[in-house]
């Protein structure tokens, strides 16, 4: 009898339910296309989605950094070879490459992504899966997040949390040549904006070479809005009226400075 675990709570089923249709999706359209026969399961939990990958027709390998995890989803998913390390491990090269690589809810629970990006374009010879929850902004950056000390979060609980921007980027400077958003995410409410809250997850393919399928659209490499040396960069700018008051209390020499710097500009 399997033993009880966090990730069997009720609100994770339905995220892996979720999530599982656009995998299944996607891999049945992409079909002999990109001729896949392996796949790693990166911080694979209980053996949810390396149970999937199983039952696709694929050859599976699955890690994790959470040995108590690993021994659960031995039990749980026989079928496939599970192993404990921590995706920033160097070591984890050691595994060789991977037609597809799959990591689900783990990228912003690390200390050092980019890192462990680079470690999943080492492995990936065809296509990465990644679903991330992503910090909020436009911007490519990330933010510290302290964690809460349970098993379902980072194993140091402090993490840098990624936007999906940063995501892009960090795939694209990782050697991936096309980074895809799926066209049509999760129906799942992580995966949309309301009126009332935000969206906090996304769902991604890094791939070394092009992908013909029109459940993918392409996104282009973020550009940073703010260049962080440049004191100017990034600071609010004032509107007209807020101008208008900071000329009127301007002394009079000044008034006339500001009046010639603006007559020898037109």
């Amino acid at each position: 009898m399997s033993e009880w675990r966090v990730f069997d709570q009720s609100h994770y089923e339905s995220l892996n339910q979720s999530r599982a249709i656009r995998v299944r999706e996607l891999l049945s359209d992409l079909g002999g296309k990109i001729g896949a026969r392996t796949a790693l399961d990166v911080g694979c939990g209980l053996g949810y989605f390396s149970k999937l990958l199983h039952s696709l027709g694929l050859k599976v390998t699955a890690i994790d950094g959470r040995s108590e995890n690993v021994a659960e989803a031995s039990h749980r998913v026989p079928e496939v070879k599970f192993h404990t390390i921590d995706v920033e491990d160097h070591s984890i090269l050691g595994f060789g490459t991977f037609d597809i690589v799959l990591c689900f809810g783990l990228l912003y629970h690390l200390e050092n992504p980019f890192l462990a990006i680079r470690h999943l374009r080492a492995l990936t010879s065809s296509i990465l899966f990644v679903e991330s929850v992503i910090f909020p902004g436009d911007n490519p950056v990330m933010g510290l997040v302290d964690e809460n000390l349970t098993e379902d979060q980072g194993l140091n609980h402090v993490a840098f949390y990624p936007t999906e921007s940063c995501l892009v980027k960090l795939f694209y400077r990782s050697g991936f040549p096309v980074v895809y958003r799926l066209a049509s995410l999760p129906d799942h409410p992580h995966f949309r904006s309301s009126p009332y809250s935000r969206q906090a997850r996304t769902m991604l393919i890094a791939s070394t070479r092009p992908l013909d399928t029109r459940l993918l659209r392409m996104v282009p490499e973020a550009k940073s809005l703010i260049e962080p040396w440049d004191p100017c960069s990034g600071a609010p700018r004032p509107n007209a009226l807020a101008k208008l008051r900071g000329f009127a209390v301007k002394p009079l020499p000044e008034k006339l400075k500001s009046i010639k710097r603006l007559v020898k500009e037109q």
